[in-house]
């Protein structure tokens, strides 16, 4: 699943913000899947069943999300909560960090991958 959303982050961007570029649809009219995402919405959108809903939270997402707060660190800090709402806030504020890069985040999914290949 990281993969995936890395593959989705790298051909659309990564995205600070919200979840995507108008997320309610109140002027475009192009899928989320296809619009520049955050970290988050990259993650939600590969779990959702049809792969394009960033606003769809499933297990599979929690878990992720859970996984790379554990990973990241926001002006030197962990996550300072388990519960899934804030772990997703703080992997949120890492994407939203000044001057983050498409580059970066992807590279954070890579590892993420990588690390759970190994793991398992």
């Amino acid at each position: 699943m990281f993969r995936a959303a890395a593959r989705l982050l790298a051909a659309n961007s990564h995205y600070q913000g919200d979840y995507c570029p108008d997320a309610f649809d109140r002027r475009l009219t192009s899928p989320h899947a296809e619009r520049p995402l955050s970290i988050v919405a990259a993650i939600r959108c590969v779990s959702s069943p049809h792969g394009n809903n960033p606003h769809r939270i499933t297990d599979l997402s929690e878990a992720a999300v859970k996984v790379l707060a554990g990973r990241l660190e926001v002006d030197g800090e962990p996550a300072w909560n388990d519960e899934p709402h804030h772990l997703e806030g703080h992997v949120a504020h890492w994407g939203d960090v000044e001057g983050r890069t498409t580059e970066s985040a992807v590279a954070v999914l890579e590892a993420a991958a990588d690390a759970s290949e190994v793991a398992a």
